[in-house]
C-alpha cells in the first residue's frame, strides 16, 4: 500500500483500475467514457490506465457511456463509468436498464446542480432523482472513502445475493478536485479482495434473449426479486465490511454513521461532506450543554429506516439538512427521514447549500438555534449561506 496525494476523482479512477485488473483472469474490464464537469478528470485518468484484458471506450454521449457498460457487463466483464448532473439525466434510460437487467455495474457520480441555469457546484438532486432506479447508493464524506467505496461497490454488486449496480456519490469540487493523502492498495491486495466476476446470466454460447417484451407477470416477478436483493444489501454489506477490514486493515463506514447520539435529544441529519461541518457544530453545542448529535446517512438506497428509527428514538427534535429540492415537497432526504422519527417529535427540513453554496459552521449553528426554538415543525426552510 502506498499513500498518494489524490483528488477524489483520481482516487475513484485508481480504484476502478485496480478493480478492473483484478478481473484479468475473468472476462476483463470495460467502461464507457464521456466528459462532464466535474467528473471529467476521473475518466481522463482512467483512459491512461492499461488493462491486460479489456478497454475504456470513448463515446459520444452519457447515454452511450452507460450503454457500453451494459454491453461489457452482460458479456461478463467488470464495468465502470462516471458522470454528473445533466449527464446523469441524459443516461437515465440506461441507468434503469442496468438495474433491471441485474448488472453489477459501478458508477462514480459527482454531485452537481442540475441546469439550467448552468451551475457546476455541489448539489445532491442529480443522484437523488435516480433513487428509484434500482441502484444501491453510497454517499461519501472524504477522498479515502471514495476510493474504498469503489472497491467495496464491486464486491457488493457482484455478490449473487445482490447483483445490482452501485452508485458511489461524492460532492463536486469539495471532494472531486480537492487533494488529500489517500492510501492506495497494491494490486495483489485488491486481487485478494475482489474475486473474478462470474456473472450467472452473462451472454454465452447458450442462446438468451435480452430486452424482450414481457407481459405483466414476467415484469412483476423480476421487480419483486430486485426488492428482495435490496433487502439483502445491508446484510451483504456487513459481510463486505468484515472482508474489507481483514484485507486492508481499516473499517468501512456503516450505512448510517452516528456522532454523539448516545444521549442526544436533538439530531442533525445530513449526507455527504455536510456531516463534517455538523460534527463541528455538535461539539461546540455540547460544550454549552446542548444534548445534540449528528447522523450521517451513507447508504441512501436501500434506505436504512430501521437503523434511523433506533438512533432517533430518544430525540424530540430532528433537523434534516438537504442539499437538494423536490419542488412542491421540500427536501428529498427529509421526506424519507420523517417516517423514522419518533411520533410527536419536531422534524424540520432545512434546504441549505443549493448551487454549491458553502455550508459553514455558522450556518449549521443557525439551523440548530432555529430547531431548538421551534414549538412545531413548519414548511421547509431555505437557509442562506456564505
Amino acid at each position: 500500500m502506498t499513500t498518494e496525494l489524490l483528488s477524489a476523482n483520481h482516487a475513484a479512477a485508481a480504484a476502478a483500475a485496480l478493480a478492473g485488473r483484478a478481473n484479468r483472469v475473468g472476462r476483463g474490464f470495460g467502461g464507457g467514457v464521456y466528459p462532464i464537469t466535474p467528473q471529467s478528470e476521473c475518466m481522463e485518468r482512467l483512459c491512461d490506465e492499461r488493462f491486460d484484458k479489456g478497454q475504456v471506450v470513448r463515446v459520444e454521449s452519457e447515454h452511450s457511456a452507460m450503454a457500453v457498460c451494459i454491453g461489457f457487463s452482460i458479456a461478463g466483464a467488470r464495468a465502470f463509468t462516471a458522470s454528473s448532473s445533466n449527464g446523469l439525466a441524459y443516461m437515465t434510460e440506461n441507468v434503469f436498464t442496468a438495474a433491471m437487467s441485474r448488472l453489477p455495474i459501478v458508477m462514480m457520480a459527482v454531485n452537481r446542480s442540475l441546469g439550467p441555469p448552468w451551475n457546476i457546484w455541489a448539489e445532491h438532486g442529480d443522484t437523488l432523482m435516480l433513487r428509484d432506479a434500482g441502484w444501491v447508493q453510497l454517499y461519501c464524506e472524504d477522498n479515502q472513502e471514495v476510493l474504498d467505496s469503489i472497491l467495496t461497490a464491486f464486491r457488493l454488486a457482484e455478490d449473487r445475493r445482490v447483483l445490482l449496480p452501485v452508485m458511489v456519490c461524492q460532492d463536486a469540487f469539495i471532494l472531486s478536485h480537492t487533494m488529500t493523502p489517500t492510501d492506495v492498495p497494491s494490486q495483489e491486495t485488491v486481487d485478494a479482495f475482489l474475486p473474478p466476476l462470474d456473472l450467472p446470466h452473462r451472454l454465452s454460447d447458450r442462446p438468451r434473449t435480452v430486452g424482450a417484451l414481457d407481459g405483466p407477470r414476467e415484469t412483476e416477478v423480476p421487480r419483486a426479486e430486485m426488492q428482495r436483493a435490496m433487502d439483502d444489501v445491508p446484510r451483504v454489506y456487513a459481510e463486505v465490511q468484515g472482508a474489507f477490514e481483514a484485507t486492508f486493515g481499516r473499517r468501512l463506514a456503516d450505512p448510517v454513521v452516528p456522532y454523539r447520539m448516545d444521549d442526544a435529544e436533538i439530531a442533525l441529519v445530513s449526507i455527504g461532506t455536510t456531516a463534517a461541518t455538523v460534527r463541528a457544530v455538535v461539539d461546540e453545542a455540547r460544550a454549552r450543554g446542548v444534548r445534540v448529535g449528528g447522523v450521517r446517512i451513507r447508504m441512501f438506497r436501500p434506505f436504512p429506516e430501521d437503523t434511523l428509527r433506533q438512533l432517533l428514538s430518544r430525540c424530540t427534535r430532528v433537523g434534516v439538512l438537504d442539499r437538494d429540492l423536490a419542488p412542491g415537497q421540500g427536501g428529498i432526504v427529509w421526506s424519507e427521514v420523517r417516517p423514522a422519527a419518533p411520533q410527536g417529535s419536531i422534524v424540520q427540513n432545512y434546504i441549505v447549500g443549493l448551487g454549491g453554496g458553502d455550508i459553514r459552521p455558522k450556518d449549521v449553528a443557525r439551523i440548530l438555534d432555529d430547531l431548538c426554538a421551534r414549538e412545531r415543525a413548519g414548511k421547509p426552510q431555505f437557509v442562506e449561506v456564505g
